[in-house]
């Protein structure tokens, strides 16, 4: 029997997934949580085999879940399911070595299948996202201004930002403009909009 785990904040496509899952007669469904913090903690306790990720969770995403367990040296299989076809994301899904990454409209079957495969010691990718991933963009940022832009994209201030870096405001404003130049965008905002579309923060 494989024990599934499901990792969902969509509530309707959750219980969808748990209903046609629980019609198959070697899978069982061991949970179905709505956030990254509530997945870490059932896989601890329930040591799934397979656990269905979704890409963005609250609390925890999908990728940092991933690297948590693979740091800790969990071995159950992960599969990411996204709803983009984003290179960025599917080139940290990599890194992070995970079993499988599919795009949420695939059809059912192909989802139960990955599963069984991912199983067997195969890795699986939607056909989409494999080609995405040969049309990756490199990121212009370099490593600072990717670093303050995810810390604004978590919410922190200018302030906050020169503490946490122990850099001057003024620096962490000139990392600001560069890379705003660089991504061609209007504002900070946009620019780190732009740099999670792309998945490079």
């Amino acid at each position: 029997m494989i024990r599934v785990l499901i990792a969902e904040d969509q509530s309707m496509l959750r219980g969808a997934l748990t209903s046609l899952l629980k019609f198959e007669e070697d899978m069982e469904v061991v949970a179905e949580v709505s956030d990254g913090q509530q997945a870490l903690e059932a896989i601890e306790k329930l040591s799934p085999d397979v656990c269905l990720l979704d890409i963005e969770m609250p609390h925890i995403s999908g990728l940092e879940l991933a690297g948590k367990l693979r740091d800790s040296g969990n071995k159950c299989k992960i599969i990411i399911v996204t709803t983009f076809a984003r290179p960025g994301y599917l080139q940290k899904a990599v890194d992070a070595k995970v079993e499988g990454y599919l795009l949420k409209d695939e059809p059912i079957e192909y989802l139960i299948e990955s599963i069984r495969k991912v199983m067997n010691g195969e890795r699986v990718i939607s056909t989409d996202l494999a080609a995405a991933l040969f049309l990756k963009e490199e990121s212009p940022l370099t490593e600072r201004e990717e670093e303050v832009l995810r810390l604004a994209n978590v919410g922190m201030t200018t302030d906050q930002i020169s503490k946490q870096l122990f850099l001057t405001k003024g620096t962490v404003r000139n990392y600001f403009s560069t890379a705003i130049q660089k991504l061609h965008a209007e504002s900070r905002q946009q620019a780190v909009n732009i740099a999670v579309e792309k998945g490079w923060i």
